[in-house]
């Protein structure tokens, strides 16, 4: 039995198939892709990894699909939705509500560094897939054949060997206008052999925008050898918009990859990594900051996958929960029977500011050779009262002691961003967030 939601998402892909970008090739590829979302369904609490957010239960309805994009913001509007990242120099790809908008885009890029919207880039080549621009590397995701079926937009990135851009690419995936609808987008990445370079994404609201929405979001990035990328992704929608994202990693040999996400404000989001190292001296570094309240729902489900020897990977996760907010991670490491001298480390923290607020951490690892090392951890706590005592007998009011505890607990995390402006804005978001809750309440600890 097909739910509302299910049925009506099968219905809104019949209805607006033809006016998604491609050719003839990539409407089969789409119809291929709407085929498995129609035999899987929205997963559900009976498939082990999504055994904490059952989405066939939480999704009650479908939004209509964004096919045209939205009256096109102001410059002013962008900067206000984009907060302490507006400040960020960087090279600026736009996309609104599913459709990119050049005004608002950087008009030049540097040698080195192509961007192409992915709308244009169906529209060159309308009779062929072309360079995975639709087809996920995933294709039994029910999320990812989602978004290959309906994506419209989002950027097609190429750093060239060698490259090292002068500034950060900035991908920001905005949501707009009154009306209810379901954004997908997607973005397709190439790193050179041995570039250098720093992305952010950032999926924010616009004045105005409707209090609720969808949006799925895929990203897939592939990494040369000895490549150094930095990729960073704020999500800090505001309402009850459900956010489902995922991000294919591939890893070439020596190359290093330091990714980063601060999930802030929706009211469900599923952030889904997938990270496979492709050659033998790659190394990981995935960290993130989640900050729930109210009912609010955020899931950080990640799987690194030690397919070749000599891989070293570590990930620190930290959350902020009140209210009857729930935070979940789900971190598996594998380590194939050939990857020997893997090194494979996990951590994920809680910080519980309400006895209502729930935190479901299930780390995993298997392993299928004999000469590795890996580990992992979680833990959950309240904040210390003794520490606030402490901070209050050295005249710090209660609700700055607090303050300065919870962005204690956080910074080890956001710290991780080696990019001073990044760093700041990423702290400048956790702040706001924080100054929002840190008052005392009774039943708080």
């Amino acid at each position: 039995m097909k739910t509302k939601a299910e049925a009506a998402i099968t219905e809104s892909f019949e209805a607006v198939s033809r006016q998604l970008p491609g050719g003839a090739a990539v409407r089969e590829e789409r119809r291929n892709a709407i085929g498995t979302f129609a035999a899987l369904g929205l997963p559900h609490r009976r498939i082990e990894e999504w055994k904490y957010t059952d989405l066939r239960a939480l999704l009650k309805e479908a939004f209509a699909p964004a096919v045209r994009g939205a009256a096109a913001p102001s410059e002013a509007e962008l900067q206000a939705a984009l907060g302490p990242l507006a400040g960020l120099d960087a090279y600026r790809v736009v996309v609104v509500d599913g459709a990119f908008d050049e005004r608002l885009s950087s008009a030049r890029m540097p040698e080195g560094l192509a961007v192409k919207p992915l709308g244009e880039a169906l529209a060159q080549s309308p009779d062929r897939i072309g360079e995975g621009l639709v087809r996920s590397s995933r294709p039994g995701d029910a999320l990812e054949a989602l978004n290959s079926a309906f994506a419209t937009d989002g950027a097609v990135v190429r750093i060239a060997d060698g490259a090292a851009p002068d500034k950060p690419v900035l991908l920001v995936f905005a949501r707009a206008g009154g009306e209810r609808k379901a954004v997908t987008t997607r973005n397709v990445i190439s790193i050179g052999k041995g570039a250098v370079v720093t992305l952010v994404e950032a999926f924010v609201a616009l004045p105005g925008a409707a209090k609720e929405g969808h949006s799925n979001a895929a990203t897939e990035i592939v990494i040369g050898e000895d490549a150094a990328v930095t990729h960073v992704k704020a999500n800090v929608d505001t309402g009850k918009t459900v956010h489902l994202g995922s991000a294919n990693a591939r890893i070439g040999a020596g190359a290093a990859y330091r990714a980063f996400q601060l999930t802030a404000g929706p009211g469900l989001a599923r952030n889904q990594i997938f990270a496979t190292f492709a050659g033998e001296g790659g190394r990981l570094d995935c960290s993130g900051v989640f900050l729930a309240a109210g009912d609010e729902h955020i899931d950080t489900t990640l799987v690194v996958d030690h397919a070749v020897p000599g891989c070293e990977s570590r990930e620190l996760y930290k959350g902020v929960l009140d209210g009857r907010a729930r935070g979940i991670f789900q971190g598996k490491v594998i380590v194939r029977p050939d990857a020997q001298k893997s090194d494979g480390k996990q951590m994920a923290q809680a910080l519980m500011l309400s006895p209502d607020a729930e935190f479901d951490s299930k780390p995993e690892l298997e392993i299928y050779a004999d000469d590795v090392v890996c580990g992992h951890g979680s833990t959950s706590a309240e904040i210390d009262p003794e520490l606030v005592f402490y901070c209050m007998s050295r005249g710090i009011p209660e609700p700055q002691a607090r303050a300065l505890l919870i962005e204690s607990f956080v910074g080890e995390a956001i710290e991780k961003v080696e990019d001073e402006a990044i760093r700041a804005a990423l702290m400048a978001m956790a702040r706001e967030w924080l100054s929002k809750r840190t008052a005392p309440e009774p039943g708080r600890a």
